[in-house]
């Protein structure tokens, strides 16, 4: 019988050694040490490392034949556990059939993916006398070509002729106008906000175990309404305007907007200007072929005294208005996991907003309701001195100041 205190020792030494060996050199090692010991000594290292017996054997043999692997190697060729997909030839075409129900897409793509987890495809399989596991799962189902995916906003819509034509255009006039020193903007309205004491998606630094706490449901609170913040960003200084409203996303509420901007910050920016380049979508209030929308711009054309040159970008397309990745998107973050229990707050939130680049952000609350149902006349829009550019006059315009 080996005594107990060199099975402590062997153990002692595996301790400070097991670190640094490598699976080769663990099993020539405890081969060594159990050759020392003689008689019970595979057992005796056994114990006290807690390798296998068949390891130490085979380190044994490796140390009597003289066996030499070549460079890099742990084991001889083709020893080792065979891959679960070697050993059981059926597994891959089994896995293949439990995915193709809830298959996506083009099965010809060399991408694909399943909303099954690789837990739930693992326990099937085990159900089909298949016994993997969910990372040999999630192996096979990689070299096979399938991969998680969320969803991507690539399908525009229908495509209009010469959609690149205007965006080109709308890159040379906003260009020439930043050369010239004249005001360029872009304008959006972002989606409305329910004002109240409601959960908010994300989180924000407080207190260990001191979360807000909000209501359980989040039915909107009809006497605080939602507030409807309208953006304008001017791409050459990089600073924006930003205007909380209270009631309907209306055209004169979007022009009101440009107009207080125009007020606090633009004027004052450009004491020279002569023309103001507005971007704009396609749709929404601020929408080409909206006739209030022509007809609040020439108001606001006479107040300023300047001419409003208008370029849209193609309908389907205001994922490309620089307002989205500029100014909505640092707004947006500025929210997360902070309830909007009122109108101030969403004002302070919107002006917190900042980034590296030097983004600076403006907010007031505009407390006018704006009628929704506004019909605009032949004879109103007649008013307007409207001149179409040469290329796409629909949404490309100038409005001039009336006489």
């Amino acid at each position: 019988m080996i005594d107990p205190r060199l099975v402590e020792g062997i153990r002692k030494k595996y301790q400070l050694l097991s670190e640094a060996l490598t699976e080769r050199s663990r099993r020539r090692w405890a081969a060594v040490e159990a050759r020392s010991l003689g008689w019970g000594g595979v057992s005796a290292v056994a114990k006290a490392t807690g390798l296998a017996h068949t390891t130490i054997r085979r380190g044994i043999r490796e140390l009597e034949s003289d066996t030499t692997l070549s460079e890099g190697r742990q084991r001889r060729q083709g020893a080792g556990r065979k891959k679960a997909d070697q050993a059981d030839p059926e597994l891959r075409a089994a896995l293949n059939r439990l995915i193709e129900p809830e298959l996506r897409g083009d099965p010809q793509s060399p991408l694909r993916w399943t909303c099954k987890s690789t837990r739930i495809l693992a326990k099937e399989l085990k159900a089909r006398k298949h016994f993997v596991g969910a990372t040999t799962v999630r192996r096979l189902l990689k070299e096979a070509g399938y991969s998680l995916q969320a969803n991507s906003k690539t399908r525009e819509g229908k495509s209009y002729p010469d959609q690149d034509a205007q965006f080109r255009y709308i890159s040379r006039r906003v260009r020439m106008q930043q050369r010239k020193g004249q005001p360029s903007i872009f304008v959006d309205t972002k989606k409305k906000e329910t004002v109240g004491n409601l959960k908010n998606p994300g989180q924000w630094w407080r207190g260990k175990r001191k979360p807000v706490e909000v209501k359980t449901h989040d039915f909107p609170d009809p006497q605080k309404g939602k507030a409807v913040p309208d953006g304008v960003y001017d791409l050459g200084l990089n600073e924006a305007w930003e205007s909380a409203g209270i009631g309907n996303d209306t055209a004169e509420f979007a022009v009101e907007s440009i107009r207080r901007w125009w007020k606090r910050l633009g004027q004052s920016r450009y004491p020279e200007a002569r023309r103001l380049l507005i971007t704009a979508d396609s749709e929404g209030s601020d929408r080409s072929r909206s006739r209030l929308w022509k007809v609040e711009l020439q108001r606001l054309s006479n107040q300023v005294g300047l001419e409003i040159e208008v370029c849209h970008f193609p309908p389907v397309t205001s994922m490309w208005n620089k307002i989205e990745h500029r100014l909505f998107c640092h707004v947006t973050r500025t929210r997360q996991g902070r309830p909007l229990e009122n109108y101030e707050i969403e004002i302070n939130l919107i002006g917190s907003a900042k980034t590296q680049s030097g983004l600076k952000v403006h907010a007031r609350l505009d407390p006018n309701k704006y009628e929704k149902a506004h019909k605009v006349t032949d004879a109103e829009l007649a008013t307007v001195n409207l001149r179409p550019a040469k290329l796409h006059g629909q949404w490309n315009y100038t409005i001039l100041p009336s006489d």
